[in-house]
C-alpha cells in the first residue's frame, strides 16, 4: 500500500457543506465539530505516517491518515466502538465536517480501517521503537497548550494503573489453559498422536470440572497431573509447533511456575521458592504483570502522564505507557532524558515518589526544577535535613545540635531510622520541639523518615509555606486526570490486549480528553483554576 498525503479535502462546487440552511450551519458553528475541524484536523501530521507504507506509486493508496487518526480520537471522545464510530462518521454530517469529508463522495473509511492501521503501528513500533501514534498526540497536545495559551514554565505528574481486561487466574487455571490451549490447536492440525491420552483437555466441559467442581481430588494432586501432562507434551511437539504462540505460553508457564524434581520430574513451586512479578498471569495477555499497590492486587499496566498547568487551564502535554511493575521514578527520569533543556525556567511537580537525587540533578541539567511533594502538600519537619548520615544514608552519624546518637538502627520496612540519644543531651537542646523525643529514663528515642529527610534536601526546603500550598494544590489537581481516564473513558474496559495495543487505545483516550478541554475553552465552558499563579 502506497503512502499518499490527503489532498482531496477542499470545498468542491457540489460539496454537501454548500447546501446547509442558515440554521443548520449556525448550529454546526456551535458544535464541536467546528473546533475539531479547526484546531486539530488542520494539525494533524500525515508526513508521520508515512514510513508505514510503500513509496511504490503503482500500489493501492492509503486511507486518509488525518481522517484515520481524526476519526480514533472522536470514537474516545464520545465512547464508541470502531463500528459505532463507521456509523455515525456514515450518517452524521458533523462526523464529516470535523474530518473534511464533506466533499466526498464515498466516505474513505471501512470497519477495517482501523484496526490495519493500529497494526501498523504495532508492528513499525515493534521493529524500531518508535511509537508514531504517541508522537502525533504530543504533537496535537503542544498546539492545543498554545491555543489555550497556557504557560509551560509549570508542569506536573502523575501515574496510574491500569488493569488488563482478563480474568484473575489461580495457578491450576493457568496451567490447564495454557495446555488446553495448546491440544486444541494440535487437535485441529490432526496430529493425534501428538495428543494420545490428553483428549480430556479438548473438551470444555472439562475444564470447570477440574479447576472449580472436583472436590475429591486433592488441589496438589490436580495440578501436579497437569505439569505432568505439559511436560510429557511440549519435546513431543517442539519440531512443529515450538514457533508458535501456544507453545512458548506454555512452555513459559511451566518454566514459571515449576522446579526441577526428582529424576527429571517438575514439581510446583512454593512461596519460599519465590516468584517475581512479571510472571505470565494470563495467557489472553502475556505483557501483563503483577503488583501490589495500596494493599490491592493489580494485573496489567502504568501510565504516566504529564500536565502543563497555570490559573487558565491544564493540558496533557505528555505520557508514558509501560508494564505496572515500572517505578515513578524510572518514569520521570525517562522524561526528563527525552526532554530537551528549557530555554525558560520549568518547575516540575510530583509527589514523593518521584524523588530522587539522580533525578534531581538531572532535571537541574535541562533547567527543570523538579519538586516532589506529599499528596497533600504537607510540609515535612525541616529537622528531618539537618541529621547527617554515613556514606550508606542509613545510619545517623549526628543530630542538628552535632550530638553523636548512643545507637542508630534502619528500619527497611519503613524507610527510617530508630536513633537513640542520651537524655541528657536532648533536655533543654533548642530542636527538642522540632525532633520530639520520646524521653526515657536514661535515653531519647525518635524516629527519622529518610524519605522525608531526602525530599527536604533535594526540593522542598527551598519553599515558604505560601508556596509550599500552592505547589500541593497544583500536585493535588493532577489527580483528576486519572480519574477522568478510568470513570469516563474506561481505560480499564479496553477491547484489547498486550502492551502495545493497549498503549494506543490509552494514547487516544488522553487526546480526546484534550480535546473536552479544547472545545469547552472554545465554548466558553472551561472551569476557571483554582488558584492563582505567582
Amino acid at each position: 500500500m502506497a503512502f499518499v498525503l490527503n489532498n482531496y479535502q477542499k470545498i468542491s462546487l457540489f460539496d454537501s457543506l454548500g447546501f446547509l440552511s442558515e440554521r443548520k450551519q449556525r448550529i454546526l458553528d456551535k458544535s464541536w465539530a467546528k473546533p475539531f475541524s479547526d484546531y486539530i484536523f488542520k494539525n494533524i501530521d500525515e508526513m508521520m505516517f508515512a514510513p508505514l507504507y510503500s513509496d511504490k506509486r503503482n500500489s493501492r493508496p492509503n486511507a486518509p491518515i488525518n481522517v484515520i487518526m481524526g476519526a480514533l480520537i472522536l470514537k474516545e471522545l464520545n465512547g464508541l466502538t470502531d463500528d459505532e464510530i463507521i456509523e455515525e462518521y456514515e450518517f452524521d454530517f458533523r462526523y464529516q465536517y470535523a474530518l473534511h469529508t464533506t466533499s466526498f463522495e464515498n466516505q474513505p473509511l471501512s470497519d477495517r480501517t482501523f484496526s490495519r492501521f493500529r497494526e501498523r503501528n504495532a508492528a513499525y513500533e515493534l521493529a524500531t521503537g518508535k511509537d508514531l501514534i504517541h508522537d502525533c498526540i504530543v504533537s496535537l497536545s503542544e498546539n492545543i497548550r498554545k491555543y489555550m495559551d497556557i504557560n509551560p514554565s509549570i508542569k506536573r505528574m502523575d501515574s496510574m494503573i491500569i488493569e488488563s481486561n482478563i480474568r484473575k487466574m489461580g495457578r491450576l487455571e493457568l496451567l490447564y489453559t495454557c495446555l488446553a490451549n495448546l491440544v486444541h490447536e494440535i487437535s485441529k492440525d490432526g496430529h493425534k498422536d501428538l495428543i494420545d491420552g490428553l483428549e480430556e483437555y479438548k473438551n470444555p466441559d472439562n475444564r470447570n470440572r477440574v479447576v472449580y467442581h472436583d472436590r475429591t481430588t486433592p488441589q496438589d494432586k490436580k495440578l501436579q497431573k497437569i505439569i505432568d501432562d505439559a511436560v510429557a507434551l511440549l519435546p513431543k511437539c517442539r519440531e512443529d509447533y515450538g514457533c508458535t504462540d501456544d507453545y512458548q505460553l506454555l512452555e513459559r508457564a511451566i518454566n514459571e511456575q515449576t522446579k526441577d524434581g526428582n529424576n527429571g520430574t517438575r514439581l510446583p513451586k512454593t512461596k519460599e521458592d519465590g516468584m517475581p512479578s512479571d510472571i505470565l498471569q494470563n495467557p489472553s495477555d502475556p505483557d501483563a504483570t503483577y503488583r501490589v499497590k495500596a494493599s490491592k492486587s493489580h494485573k496489567g499496566y502504568s501510565a504516566n502522564v504529564v500536565e502543563a498547568v497555570d490559573e487558565k487551564g491544564s493540558v496533557v502535554i505528555d505520557y508514558q505507557y509501560d508494564v505496572n511493575t515500572r517505578s515513578d521514578a524510572s518514569f520521570v527520569r525517562e522524561y526528563i532524558e527525552n526532554t530537551g533543556y528549557a530555554e525558560e525556567p520549568v518547575t516540575l511537580i510530583a509527589d514523593g515518589a518521584y524523588a530522587g537525587e539522580e533525578n534531581t540533578k538531572l532535571a537541574s541539567n535541562k533547567n527543570i526544577t523538579l519538586m516532589t511533594t506529599g499528596l497533600k502538600g504537607r510540609k515535612p519537619r525541616e529537622v528531618f535535613g539537618q541529621f547527617d548520615v554515613d556514606e550508606t544514608g542509613k545510619v545517623i552519624t549526628s543530630c542538628p545540635a552535632g550530638n553523636k546518637p548512643k545507637s542508630s538502627s534502619y528500619i527497611r520496612q519503613t524507610d527510617a531510622v530508630r536513633v537513640s540519644f542520651y537524655r541528657s543531651q536532648c533536655e533543654g537542646c533548642p530542636y527538642q520541639s522540632q525532633c520530639n523525643p520520646e524521653l526515657k529514663e536514661r535515653t531519647a528515642t525518635f524516629h527519622v523518615p529518610l524519605k522525608s529527610r531526602r525530599r527536604i534536601l533535594e526540593s522542598t526546603e527551598i519553599m515558604d509555606d505560601e508556596l509550599r500550598t500552592l505547589i500541593g494544590r497544583i500536585r493535588n489537581g493532577m489527580e483528576t486526570v486519572p480519574s477522568v481516564i478510568r470513570n469516563k473513558y474506561l481505560v480499564d474496559k479496553m477491547p484489547v490486549r498486550g502492551k502495545l495495543k493497549t498503549k494506543q487505545f490509552f494514547g487516544f483516550k488522553v487526546a480526546a480528553l484534550n480535546v473536552s478541554k479544547l472545545i469547552r475553552y472554545t465554548q466558553g465552558k472551561l472551569k476557571c483554576r483554582t488558584f492563582k499563579m505567582a
